[in-house]
Protein backbone atom coordinates (compact mmCIF):
# COMPACT_ATOMS: atom_id res chain seq x y z
CA UNK A 1 0.00 0.00 0.00
CA UNK A 2 1.43 3.27 -0.84
CA UNK A 3 1.60 6.28 1.85
CA UNK A 4 -0.36 9.23 0.76
CA UNK A 5 2.07 11.56 2.83
CA UNK A 6 4.30 12.96 0.71
CA UNK A 7 8.04 12.04 1.30
CA UNK A 8 11.41 14.19 1.02
CA UNK A 9 13.05 13.84 -2.26
CA UNK A 10 16.47 14.09 -1.04
CA UNK A 11 18.15 10.20 -1.21
CA UNK A 12 17.89 7.96 1.97
CA UNK A 13 15.30 10.80 3.43
CA UNK A 14 11.70 8.93 4.59
CA UNK A 15 11.17 11.86 6.61
CA UNK A 16 7.45 13.93 5.60
CA UNK A 17 7.84 16.59 3.03
CA UNK A 18 6.62 19.98 4.08
CA UNK A 19 7.71 22.63 1.89
CA UNK A 20 8.50 22.81 -2.21
CA UNK A 21 11.75 23.64 -3.84
CA UNK A 22 12.16 25.38 -7.19
CA UNK A 23 14.65 26.91 -9.34
CA UNK A 24 14.27 29.51 -11.63
CA UNK A 25 17.00 29.56 -13.70
CA UNK A 26 16.46 32.25 -15.62
CA UNK A 27 16.79 34.42 -12.57
CA UNK A 28 19.82 31.87 -10.80
CA UNK A 29 17.12 31.49 -7.51
CA UNK A 30 16.17 29.07 -5.54
CA UNK A 31 12.15 29.49 -4.22
CA UNK A 32 11.29 27.21 -1.00
CA UNK A 33 7.94 27.91 -0.22
CA UNK A 34 4.90 25.92 1.48
CA UNK A 35 4.18 22.20 -0.08
CA UNK A 36 2.76 22.17 -3.29
CA UNK A 37 -0.85 21.10 -3.77
CA UNK A 38 0.30 18.23 -6.24
CA UNK A 39 3.90 17.03 -6.92
CA UNK A 40 5.06 18.20 -10.28
CA UNK A 41 8.04 16.62 -11.91
CA UNK A 42 10.65 20.07 -11.84
CA UNK A 43 9.60 20.75 -8.11
CA UNK A 44 11.39 18.61 -4.95
CA UNK A 45 9.94 18.14 -2.02
CA UNK A 46 11.89 18.53 1.40
CA UNK A 47 11.40 17.60 4.70
CA UNK A 48 12.07 20.08 7.64
CA UNK A 49 15.45 19.14 8.32
CA UNK A 50 16.82 19.49 4.60
CA UNK A 51 14.56 22.62 4.22
CA UNK A 52 16.45 24.20 7.08
CA UNK A 53 19.63 23.54 5.84
CA UNK A 54 18.93 24.45 2.11
CA UNK A 55 21.75 26.40 0.44
CA UNK A 56 22.09 27.32 -3.34
CA UNK A 57 24.66 27.11 -5.78
CA UNK A 58 27.77 30.38 -5.65
CA UNK A 59 25.81 33.37 -7.43
CA UNK A 60 22.39 32.05 -6.81
CA UNK A 61 19.95 33.37 -4.70
CA UNK A 62 17.73 31.77 -2.03
CA UNK A 63 14.03 33.03 -1.49
CA UNK A 64 12.45 31.46 0.78
CA UNK A 65 8.71 32.03 1.45
CA UNK A 66 6.89 31.66 4.89
CA UNK A 67 5.66 28.45 5.14
CA UNK A 68 2.15 28.40 7.18
CA UNK A 69 1.42 25.18 9.76
CA UNK A 70 -2.23 26.28 9.65
CA UNK A 71 -4.73 24.88 7.11
CA UNK A 72 -4.51 26.75 3.86
CA UNK A 73 -7.32 29.03 3.19
CA UNK A 74 -7.28 31.03 -0.08
CA UNK A 75 -7.59 34.53 0.25
CA UNK A 76 -8.63 37.24 -1.93
CA UNK A 77 -5.31 38.33 -2.79
CA UNK A 78 -4.02 34.85 -3.58
CA UNK A 79 -6.76 35.23 -6.31
CA UNK A 80 -6.16 38.67 -6.66
CA UNK A 81 -2.33 37.47 -7.75
CA UNK A 82 -2.76 34.90 -9.72
CA UNK A 83 -5.38 36.65 -12.06
CA UNK A 84 -1.85 39.27 -12.17
CA UNK A 85 0.60 36.72 -12.80
CA UNK A 86 -2.20 35.18 -15.59
CA UNK A 87 -1.91 38.40 -16.90
CA UNK A 88 1.18 39.12 -17.14
CA UNK A 89 1.77 35.99 -18.94
CA UNK A 90 -0.76 36.56 -21.53
CA UNK A 91 0.83 40.11 -22.13
CA UNK A 92 4.41 38.65 -22.38
CA UNK A 93 5.90 38.31 -25.97
CA UNK A 94 5.48 34.53 -27.53
CA UNK A 95 8.15 32.86 -29.96
CA UNK A 96 6.81 31.60 -33.07
CA UNK A 97 5.92 28.06 -32.52
CA UNK A 98 7.83 25.55 -35.12
CA UNK A 99 5.23 22.51 -36.40
CA UNK A 100 6.55 19.19 -35.37
CA UNK A 101 5.82 16.17 -37.03
CA UNK A 102 6.05 14.14 -33.13
CA UNK A 103 2.67 13.42 -32.09
CA UNK A 104 1.02 15.16 -29.56
CA UNK A 105 1.98 13.66 -25.92
CA UNK A 106 -1.15 12.10 -24.05
CA UNK A 107 -0.87 13.71 -20.80
CA UNK A 108 -3.35 11.87 -18.00
CA UNK A 109 -6.02 14.37 -17.35
CA UNK A 110 -6.45 15.47 -13.58
CA UNK A 111 -9.77 15.20 -12.54
CA UNK A 112 -8.78 18.07 -10.19
CA UNK A 113 -7.48 20.49 -13.34
CA UNK A 114 -10.31 22.45 -14.71
CA UNK A 115 -7.94 24.17 -17.20
CA UNK A 116 -4.24 24.83 -18.12
CA UNK A 117 -2.69 27.40 -19.88
CA UNK A 118 1.09 26.60 -20.00
CA UNK A 119 2.60 25.75 -17.33
CA UNK A 120 -0.08 27.34 -14.84
CA UNK A 121 -3.47 25.18 -13.65
CA UNK A 122 -6.64 26.10 -12.82
CA UNK A 123 -7.66 23.60 -10.13
CA UNK A 124 -11.22 22.71 -8.61
CA UNK A 125 -11.75 23.60 -5.44
CA UNK A 126 -11.40 20.59 -2.83
CA UNK A 127 -14.58 21.66 -0.89
CA UNK A 128 -16.45 21.11 -4.02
Amino acid sequence: MVSPVRRCSRTACGRPAVATLTYVYADSTAVLGPLATYAEPHCYDLCSEHSARLTAPRGWDVVRLAVDTGPARPSGDDLEALADAVREAARAPRRPVEPTDAKPSRRKIDPMEVARRGHLRVLRSPDS
